[in-house]
């Protein structure tokens, strides 16, 4: 591909990692770099077959912060006989799919999920092992191959039910959140006051009724959820979250100064507020699912199929996690 056609397909290309949450940068012409919480992945356009060779049994040696990170290594190439050993390759008709399915899922406002394998043709997944090799007991659901990142089920639904003190329907659902990070850095310089805005951290946020939580991101999987389970979709927008959290940060960060002045015999206060600037608070929001197990009999109970805990409120009313 010419370097007009190479620059369209990487920016093509950057349009789907990052409708799955990945922050994409140059790193090096032809490299791109795309990363997601501590999941790096290193992409390659081209059909010329030295850059791809080169590529493929190069080892790279890529630094952040200071550390070297792990990475896999994603190959779109127009030449259907390209292959990449150790490489995820996508060819024409993977992109066709990708990016339609990247597309509709932003017009549709529903989370878009990626899984990108090492080492296949087309691969977009690991595959889903069978309800044996999973050790899957009985009563269990088998994998659906809906694949979205989210909490690991380890209440069962028996185990919710105990849980619940009560006999009902039982359902599992898949509640969305919104998984963020945020930095802020900056200050404010008034008269001989300094204030600085520097702070950093993470969290969750529910996509249905915007309440808090806090999870361990290294607690999340990017699995197929059982089938018959129904995955929720969010009410709060990607980028509505993304603006709540930076204006929580920004207020949060504020501050109120006093400063004494005296003058002969007079003394005053004058108060000034000092915020940080919006334009440097830089937050990445993700999308991910938590599992609950919806018991309906005389009423309506909600377990946590991860931690085990009763929701205070029904699902339809909104839900609070934790």
């Amino acid at each position: 591909m010419d370097e007009k056609v190479r620059e369209k397909a990487r920016n093509a290309i950057k349009t789907i990692l990052e409708a799955a949450g990945y922050e994409v940068d140059t790193l090096k012409d032809p490299y791109d770099l795309a990363s997601r919480d501590n999941d790096y992945i290193m992409v390659l356009c081209s059909d010329d077959e030295d850059e791809i060779a080169d590529f493929a049994n190069g080892n790279f040696r890529l630094m952040s912060g200071g550390e070297e990170i792990t990475y896999r290594k994603l190959l779109f190439s127009l030449n259907p006989g390209a292959g990449a050993e150790g490489c995820t390759v996508w060819g024409r008709d993977e992109f066709v799919r990708l990016y339609g399915e990247a597309a509709l899922a932003g017009i549709l406002s529903r989370p878009f999920s990626l899984a990108i394998g090492a080492g296949e043709r087309g691969g977009t997944a690991p595959s889903v092992p069978s309800p044996a090799e999973r050790g899957t007991g009985e009563g269990e659901e088998e994998a659906s191959g809906v694949i979205i990142p989210h909490l690991p089920i380890r209440v069962k639904k028996d185990a919710a039910v105990q849980i619940a003190k009560m006999q009902g329907t039982v359902a599992l659902k898949f509640m969305p959140f919104w998984f963020y990070s945020y930095r802020s850095s900056g200050e404010q310089v008034y008269k001989e006051h300094r204030v600085p805005f520097d702070a950093e951290g993470d969290g969750g946020l529910n996509a249905i009724n915007g309440l808090k939580f806090e999870v361990d991101a290294k607690s999340l999987v990017e699995d197929a959820v059982p089938a018959g389970a129904e995955v929720v979709s969010p009410r709060i927008t990607q980028e509505e979250a993304r603006e709540k959290i930076a204006s929580e940060v920004a207020e949060n960060l504020t501050q109120r100064i006093r400063i004494k002045q005296v003058s002969g015999d007079a003394i005053s206060y004058e108060e000034k507020v000092l915020k940080p600037d919006r334009r440097n608070i830089e937050v990445t929001v993700r999308q991910v699912y938590v599992p609950i197990w919806q018991v309906r009999g005389k009423k309506i109970v909600e377990v946590n199929a991860f931690s085990g805990e009763v929701l205070s409120s029904p699902m339809d009313e909104g839900v609070e996690i934790f």
